[in-house]
């Protein structure tokens, strides 16, 4: 691989400058590898540069990393940029020599993109890489060279995993079985050789290698049979779970078991074991007793390994599955399931003193392990779903043992509250854990009324914030979780408590006490009224927002809070809520401004950074539409701000800015300030649409100009440049819908006379690409356009501007793409455009009243008829003024919509409120000027279920088809 030096130097010091602190070095760094990335033989430089042993690591690194991810975004064949054949079959061949050369940290990355590729290659398209990886490993063990062996193994290991997480199909069937029977057989040959030598070790140095071979055949096991028991795996079974066995219930040289390596093959037979019990129970019936015993007896037998929590987890899922199996017999007796709860449950609901060491050092961490519905395996949430797993099949033995010991460790804190804390902890974590999931038939397993009432509310209303953070965090996490059991006085009542802990040092404490109130925002309760209301509204809200509101500010002050995306949540959410004055609302926005200014500076947090965009756009809205005269007051402070994200291109909050733009000019009076005009040229020039991340948002931006100023379109031909970035979002499949969301906000706003010359250009671009695109992605946007045109312009123009194209086009149009789509498509909206449009056309088209049309004139009647049906199916579409955002999301290509900052789609047709009644009463009407005409053909071209449809319309509206 010949990458010249020159290359090699420019990219060491680009990735070099791209770790530094400088935020505009580390931009330009990355604006230089972002334009070298398409150059040919880049992606080689990159896997050249990290193979280099003189480099520096933290450069081999990034560059690994880097050509990770570009293979990533640019492997498979139907990216927008696929790589060359060429590079990839230079890269396919060069990947896995170098893998096994490289150090670990380079080994990781280098492992990850092997992956990649091979998920897309392997096996079809790369029928070497197995046979190479077994050559290899059958040379490497017999030299006895374990660092070797691992390193295939673990290349193996990377190939396999889609086996645990892709659908089963059929293809990926093939492919396991490709796998199986080439790696099967040497797997259990590696496994059992090791397991030889393992016995015979004694020696730290050899057995650490030794046991990871073990732990990586492990996980390759656990791949392999993912998806179903394969045969060989059932012909070997006994000889696998013999060893398994063997590792569980055997201890090595004790700085083996102290450094985690033993546990950490524990661990993964423990994982094992728990796929056999979920998808081989019958088969794994024989060996299931021994290995219960077993993995009770590792719980019972502390170490301080540092992989023991992780053995422990999945030890522990293991006993849950069994306890809720057929097999629960095994935990059924009165002594078992005590000392289960005694020896492995209880002490493990305890605080640890590294949960300690997190909760004040790196409170996002512990958060996201002690989160409501997180997906992290936590030794507490664990232990807890094992005492779920019992109480399925022993719940009043359960109910006694969790009972006891909740009053068992409430009387020890009473006993010395400033002693036993954690007593106090572990039972309100337990009684919290032990809640049961909406729409669970399990109840919960104590009484929550008297729990809350004499534990939590105590600590709720204590005056001292910082007194027991951790304690106050919990009692805050049980207000949180019961928040829909609580009364809504007894809320309120409360709520001061939870401000007031707005001002904890604790970043936790402060941190769940703006998710509490967050979450209280959204509760709801079922009415009389459509849908779910929300529980606390503005009038609720409104008394405690000058203290919420101040508190929660301050907690962006506090050390290691200033992007406390718990915190900006909650501001996001109460500025969405509560009604705000405009005095309140400026200084919202100076605050909120101020902070947009830092974040500005290096853009690192992208949660808190969309929070902090959305509780602008909720600011701005609610106040904006109680009161206009605020909107030049917010775009003073705002315009600088947003117009620095576009002149130093930060590109992260692009789409933000557009849409915070969008909604100004949406709430303002025209006519627009010199400032707007500005970006009116800006958002016209094809430059600002190359990224794709922000089109969405400079559609919406564009949208929100055409409505407020379309007489300004005329001049400077300003309307021809409209059209030309119509003409190309309608050229791309992902952009094809956002063109069409211009061209309609086009004719909404435009008389014809305007957009006349255009049209013949817009129907041909129309027509163009339907060609190559008979698609309902497509022609459903197409039909709902040509409605709106038709409702604005009249059903002459509409005919005559089509045919114009070419003679008789209009009718090809209709009879092959209007009437066969417009059923299908959905949106309340939508459906009425298309029902009056349609409607019209049946009625004021000459074209459709030639008696020579009455066959197409028969299937629009059958086809409005049906629409008619269908929304009465689909029912109204409901819009959640509460919608959530997102829970996660990062800097990446792709559009992030504010929800403050939507706009409700606009009626064109406000003035017909029931389509129904205008369809019947308008051929009720024809009907009337052509006695006994339409009625026969309505029986020979509407279906028979249609025409009972129409007949109850008739009667409904009091109408009739004469």
């Amino acid at each position: 691989m010949e990458v010249p030096q020159e290359t090699l130097d420019r990219l060491s010091t680009w990735f070099l400058q791209s770790l530094s602190l400088d935020a505009s070095l580390r931009r330009a760094a990355e604006s230089s590898l972002l334009s070298a990335a398409t150059t040919p033989g880049f992606p080689l430089a990159l896997l050249k540069l990290s193979s280099i042993p003189s480099v520096d690591l933290q450069i081999r690194l990034a560059s690994a990393l880097h050509f990770k991810n570009l293979l990533k975004s640019r492997w498979a064949p139907t990216s927008d940029n696929p790589l060359p054949d060429s590079d990839k079959a230079l890269i396919k061949s060069l990947l896995l020599p170098l893998l096994l050369q490289s150090p670990p940290l380079i080994q990781s990355q280098l492992s990850e993109a092997l992956a990649i590729a091979s998920s897309h290659d392997f096996p079809s398209s790369w029928p070497t890489l197995l046979p190479d990886i077994i050559s290899s490993l059958g040379t490497s063990l017999t030299s006895g060279d374990y660092t070797s062996v691992n390193s295939l193994l673990s290349a193996a290991n990377s190939l396999f995993l889609k086996f645990r997480h892709s659908f089963d199909t059929q293809t990926l069937r093939l492919d396991l079985k490709y796998c199986l029977d080439l790696f099967a057989k040497p797997l259990l040959e590696t496994f059992l050789n090791t397991s030889n030598l393992t016995t015979a070790a004694s020696n730290p140095s050899v057995l650490k290698p030794l046991l990871e071979c073990q732990r990586l055949c492990s996980e390759i096991f656990h791949s392999l049979n993912s998806i179903e028991l394969p045969e060989f795996f059932e012909d070997h079974m006994r000889e696998w779970m013999e060893k398994f066995r063997f590792y569980l219930t055997n201890t090595f040289a004790p700085q083996v078991e102290t450094d985690g390596t033993a546990d950490a093959l524990r661990a993964s037979i423990c994982e094992n074991l728990q796929l056999y019990m979920e998808k081989n129970e019958e088969e794994f019936k024989d060996y299931l007793e021994g290995f219960a015993t077993a993995v009770w007896g590792l719980l019972m037998n502390a170490t301080k390994s540092p992989s023991r929590d992780q053995l422990a987890v999945t030890a522990i899922k293991f006993l849950t599955t069994v306890s809720t199996s057929v097999h629960h017999a095994l935990f059924g007796s009165p002594e078992v399931l005590g000392q289960i709860c005694n020896s492995v449950v209880f002490p493990n609901l305890r605080l640890r003193d590294d949960d300690e060491e997190l909760f004040e050092n790196n409170y996002v961490e512990y958060i996201r392990r002690d989160s409501e519905g997180s997906d992290t395996d936590t030794l507490r949430r664990t232990a807890c779903e094992l005492l779920k797993g019992l109480a399925v099949n022993y719940r009043e033995q359960v109910t006694g043992l969790v009972s006891a010991q909740v009053q068992s460790m409430l009387a020890a804190f009473n006993t010395n509250p400033a002693q036993n804390w954690k007593e106090k902890d572990a039972a309100i974590y337990l009684v919290v854990a032990l809640s049961p999931r909406p729409g669970a038939t399990i109840g919960y397993l104590v009484d929550v009324e008297s729990f809350f009432t004499s534990v939590i509310v105590p600590e709720l209303q204590g005056q001292d914030p910082n007194a027991v953070p951790i304690l106050k965090a919990g009692a805050l996490k049980f207000f949180t979780v019961f928040r829909e059991q609580i009364p809504k006085s007894a809320v309120l009542s409360l709520l001061p408590g939870v401000i007031r802990f707005l001002g904890s040092e604790s970043n936790v404490v402060h941190s769940y006490a703006a998710t509490c109130i967050e979450k209280l925002l959204l509760v709801k309760d079922k009415g009389a009224l459509p849908g779910p209301t929300a529980r606390y509204g503005a009038a609720d809200l409104d008394p405690f927002v000058p203290q919420m509101l101040t508190g929660l500010f301050n907690a962006l002050q506090m050390p290691d809070s200033q992007e406390n995306p718990y915190v900006m949540k909650c501001i996001m959410r109460v500025l969405g809520v509560a009604n705000l004055s405009g005095e309140v609302a400026t200084g919202c926005i100076t605050k909120l401004v101020s902070v947009l200014t830092m974040v500005c500076e290096n853009p690192k947090n992208p949660l808190f950074n969309h929070y902090l965009f959305e509780a602008l756009a909720a600011v701005i809205r609610r106040a904006g539409e109680r009161d206009a005269s605020v909107i030049p007051i917010f775009e003073k402070s705002l315009f600088p701000e947003l117009e620095k994200i576009l002149v130093k291109d930060i590109s992260e909050f692009w789409s933000y800015a557009f849409q915070i733009f969008t909604l100004l000019i949406d709430l303002r009076a025209p006519p627009l300030s010199d400032g707007y005009m500005a970006l009116f040229q800006v958002i016209l020039d094809p430059s600002s649409w190359k990224r794709s991340g922000s089109v969405p948002a400079l559609v919406r931006l564009l949208q929100a100009f055409l409505r407020k100023m379309p007489n300004e379109l005329n001049r400077e031909g300003r309307l021809g440049q409209v059209l030309g970035i119509f003409s190309q979002l309608i050229s791309v499949n992902s952009t094809e819908e956002l063109g069409f969301f211009v061209l309609n906000t086009v004719v909404e706003n435009l008389s014809y006379e305007i957009i006349s010359p255009y049209v013949g250009n817009i129907w041909g671009a129309l027509f163009g690409r339907l060609q190559s695109r008979r698609v309902y992605k497509f022609v459903s946007p197409l039909v709902i356009f040509m409605s709106l045109f038709l409702i604005k312009y009249g059903p002459a123009v509409l005919v005559d501007s089509i045919n114009s194209i070419q003679q008789g086009l209009f009718l090809m149009i209709l009879q092959q793409f209007w009437i066969p789509y417009s059923t299908k498509i959905s949106g309340t909206v939508e459906q009425k455009l298309i029902t009056v449009a349609l409607t019209r056309l049946i009625c004021e088209s000459p074209l459709l009243l030639d008696p020579a049309a009455s066959e197409n004139w028969g299937k629009l009647v059958d086809g409005i008829v049906q629409l008619l049906t269908n929304s009465d199916q689909a029912g109204a579409d409901l819009e959640d003024d509460a919608a959530d955002v997102p829970e996660t999301i990062e800097y990446t290509g792709s559009f992030a919509k504010l929800h403050s900052a939507g706009k409700k789609d606009d009626d064109p047709l406000k003035e017909i409120r029931d389509p129904k009644q205008f369809f019947v009463s308008s051929v009720a009407g024809l009907s009337a000027q052509f006695p006994g005409r339409f009625g026969p053909v309505i029986q020979q071209f509407v279906s028979p279920a249609n025409q009972t449809a129409l007949v109850q319309l008739c009667g409904t509206y009091n109408s009739a088809i004469v």
